[in-house]
């Protein structure tokens, strides 16, 4: 699962705005901001909708490990 917070960072790495991901991700606008704002967690579906769009745009997410969530990018994915 993915936090809103790095949905966030991953949308700035990739320089997407929230229109560009939803476009992406074949889900709407407010579904993506209601997610980054904190307004709830979308179903499994939208969320790995959410996910797998930002990972073919080549960011890595990196999971908890005691020093909270982050991402990257692949290398080569800014070129």
């Amino acid at each position: 699962m993915i936090t809103p917070i790095q949905s966030k960072m991953a949308r700035a790495a990739v320089d997407w705005g929230i229109r560009d991901l939803a476009r992406a991700a074949k889900v709407g606008i407010a579904t993506v901001t209601r997610f980054e704002n904190g307004q709830g967690v979308p179903n499994p579906a939208t969320l790995a909708a959410i996910r797998t769009a930002l990972e073919s745009a080549g960011v890595i997410f990196i999971e908890q490990n005691g020093e909270g969530p982050g991402v990257r990018l692949r290398k080569g994915a800014s070129d």
